[in-house]
């Protein structure tokens, strides 16, 4: 079924107008003129057969310092690269637009795609691409004084190539005026004919914001009117510092995305570096990871439990919950020798293999957690207040939801019965028995009740991955697995050298592109890699679920009163890294 796309945009735009490409991840690839962008992606989105109604991510590529021919053309200068899903067809689809100059600039898609808005600002302020007819386009994730674009090649790295900082008065005015509000410049207005309305900041430091996130409110009465997410207060660049690492010290860097879901960073970001590579997973090492990961994905809903609860006005929750954490930590320690940012997974498989007595931590947890589950179900799911700041807030339809990007738990609450590790299994489970909750109501309510009951689910794989844990190897015997396995390097001298090699610069990873997806704890995870056939990638593109999600809290917001805001932002689960990278 994918593969027929590209026969179908040929025949409706013209074999000469779109240009196919093959991937190494085998995904359809094609290049579209830039002047014919909207019309492809109109036609993508609502007039072919099996529409690709989400667009699932939207970056950009600085081809200047790549080395290789590029597939045949003229080199661009950059490249615009979209990411669409199709739910129908269950299938990704990569198109890529070629760009030429300097400061190059192509037509906006906001109008297709709401969600577009802020992936457009953010290609404009990490690459400077303009994109025309553009409702708002200004710098998205860093402060509007900021000189230069990030992810250009020319863009320094580290301070070390900067220079010593110099605050000069000049500097200092220039940043002082910058913070001045003026609701004008955030799209806002301020009165209309009839009313006089008030401007609140929500944060950045908030307890409702759950971390340094600004929301602009403007409200009449406690209605809000409209609201505007100051984000980028945690961006410290991830992406950027994925080109001067090696494929294999980036693993750690993973792990502070969303710094909730531990392991599962790595485990996004290893499957694409591994579909680079043709890395085969051994069974063992690929149920280890599937066990570490639901662990995390409980860990992660426990925090979402406990804070949301204190949110809605309940206080004592989040202490029960946050204790049985630690009982999840407590296994993750005694497994990985870390807590919360283990960095755990390897290329091609896992540090170490499980240690003795790893059975009986997680058996005891499997054993006394669903009493748990039960007692926070009268606690906090039947409790009457809960109901009341939850049930009928925040509604979005499914439609919508796809519109804007919303994945995981947010699309499921919807009625969408659509877990990645169902649809499109990866690390191996396909080989799992397990339930994809769902809701109906798309409320704030709905979205904890399916978050409560992937608990459950989560418990049910682990369980299996107790009782039926495969023997053999738990990494690839493949070269470019890093680091290779320590006991060869005792018999001869190459292989010494090969691990000192793979272990110091990292391995050297064939040129292409790569991405992966995954269901995280909060949604769709992905990384999309192009290498250049170095020790580093040429490009690392994080595409994290809690961005879109909140590029929608304005949208559902409207009309509710400040109270509501924090219920719909508790609903949501989002980690401000994982927004801002």
């Amino acid at each position: 079924m994918e593969g027929s796309i590209t026969a179908e945009l040929g025949s409706r735009f013209g074999e000469g107008v779109l240009k196919e490409e093959t991937p190494r991840d085998g995904m359809p690839t094609v290049w579209a003129p830039a002047e014919r962008i909207v019309t492809i992606l109109q036609y993508l989105k609502s007039d072919i057969s099996m529409p690709y109604r989400m667009l699932y991510d939207l970056t950009a590529i600085d081809e200047r310092a790549y080395k290789r021919a590029q597939n045949g053309h003229a080199p661009f200068d950059f490249t615009v690269v979209y990411h669409l899903f199709s739910f129908e067809r269950n299938a990704f689809l990569r198109l890529k637009a070629g760009l030429r100059g300097e400061y190059p600039s192509m037509p906006s898609i906001t109008h297709i795609w709401p969600c577009a808005n802020w992936y457009e600002r953010e290609v404009y302020d990490m690459f400077g691409i303009r994109f025309e007819g553009h409702p708002f386009l200004r710098r998205i994730l860093m402060p509007t004084t900021w000189e230069g674009h990030p992810l250009r090649k020319e863009h320094p790295a580290r301070a070390t190539e900067m220079g010593p900082f110099k605050l000069f008065d000049e500097k200092v005015d220039r940043e002082q005026s910058a913070l001045q509000f003026r609701p004008e410049e955030w799209g806002l207005k301020r009165h209309s004919d009839d009313a006089d309305f008030m401007f609140l900041n929500i944060g950045p430091q908030h307890p409702g914001t759950h971390g340094v996130l600004r929301i602009i409110l403007q409200l009449d009465g406690e209605d809000i009117v409209d609201a505007v997410p100051d984000i980028g207060f945690h961006h410290r660049g991830a992406e950027k510092m994925g080109e001067r690492q090696s494929w294999h010290t980036y693993i750690p860097y993973t792990d502070r995305i969303d710094y909730l879901g531990g392991v599962m960073n790595n485990l996004a970001y290893l499957l694409s570096v591994e579909k680079l590579a043709g890395i085969e997973v051994p069974l063992r090492a690929q149920v280890i990871r599937v066990m570490l990961c639901e662990l995390f994905r409980i860990a992660s809903h426990l925090v979402w439990y406990g804070t949301f609860a204190q949110d809605v006005g309940q206080l004592s929750p989040v202490f029960y919950m946050f204790t049985d954490r630690e009982r999840v930590f407590e296994i993750i320690e005694a497994i990985c020798g870390g807590r919360m940012h283990p960095n755990w997974f390897r290329i091609g498989g896992v540090a170490q293999d499980l240690p003795n007595g790893w059975d009986k931590l997680v058996r005891d947890f499997i054993s006394y957690f669903p009493r748990k589950l039960r007692e926070y179900d009268k606690m906090v799911m039947q409790n009457a207040l809960f109901k009341a700041r939850t049930l009928g807030i925040g509604i979005y339809t499914l439609e919508e939801a796809i519109d804007w990007g919303v994945t995981g738990p947010g699309l499921r609450a919807c009625g969408l019965e659509w877990d990645m590790r169902k649809m499109r299994p990866y690390s191996g489970y396909e080989n799992f028995a397990f339930e994809v909750p769902t809701a109906a109501n798309g409320d704030c309510y709905d979205r904890a009740m399916v978050r409560v009951a992937e608990m459950r689910q989560s418990l049910r794989i682990i369980e299996q991955c107790l009782e039926y844990m495969p023997a053999g190897d738990f990494k690839s015997h493949h070269p470019l697995a890093t680091p290779p396995v320590k006991q060869h390097t005792m018999h001869d001298i190459e292989t010494l050298i090969h691990h000192f090699l793979n272990v110091s610069w990292g391995p050297v990873i064939p040129a292409g592109e790569a991405m992966s997806c995954i269901e995280a704890t909060k949604g769709w995870n992905g990384y999309y890699l192009v290498s250049d056939g170095n020790t580093s990638p040429y490009r690392v593109r994080v595409r994290t679920p809690s961005f879109p999600h909140m590029q929608m809290v304005p949208y559902i917001s409207r009309s509710y009163t400040v109270a509501d805001l924090l219920s719909i932002l508790g609903a949501m689960d989002f980690v401000l890294a994982d927004i801002d990278r």
